[in-house]
């Protein structure tokens, strides 16, 4: 097993947003845990941000929080809800050996589910990290993590990668 981490839409407007049953605050910190141990590993990282298609400017925020992209992380650039439709995710991640995805950032039904069902779909195994991820709503998030995600991959919590 080879893992790398994908950090989902860790934006100051997105993690600002209010989630639940974790706050954004909450689910960056643990996000900059995990990638600060796959680091360590020499396990790669991929920072996922999303742009809106067809606007001229995009809102204000959308970079990815201040210091959690580092010189060796992945950066995907997406434009839809998952980091695999149209990036060069896939081709990056296998560049570097990766079978298994470890995924985390918000929000879990939205960014977060859509790019490990790609995932999946691409045949990487999957990995949720169910406390590094929040909801628009706490029965959503819950929901996702107890009943969707264990049926295409293994649900953990950030204790387990540390």
């Amino acid at each position: 097993m080879s893992p790398g981490l994908i950090l989902v839409d860790l934006m100051p407007r997105i993690v600002a947003m209010p989630l639940a049953p974790y706050s954004g605050a909450e689910v960056e910190q643990r996000c900059r845990l995990l990638a600060g141990a796959f680091r360590a590993k020499g396990l790669p990282v991929a920072v996922v941000r999303v742009e809106r298609p067809g606007v001229a400017e995009q809102p204000p925020g959308s970079e990815v929080v201040e210091g959690l992209l580092h010189p060796d992380d992945i950066l995907v650039v997406k434009r839809t809800i998952g980091a695999f439709h149209a990036t060069d995710l896939d081709a990056r991640l296998r560049d570097r050996g990766v079978d298994t995805v470890v995924v985390a950032g918000l929000v879990t039904t939205m960014g977060v589910e859509s790019t490990a069902r790609a995932a999946s779909d691409h045949g990487y195994e999957v990995e949720f990290v169910a406390d590094a991820m929040s909801g628009f709503a706490a029965d959503e998030h819950h929901f996702a993590v107890e009943r969707i995600f264990p049926r295409f991959g293994t649900v953990r919590k950030t204790a387990d990668y540390l």
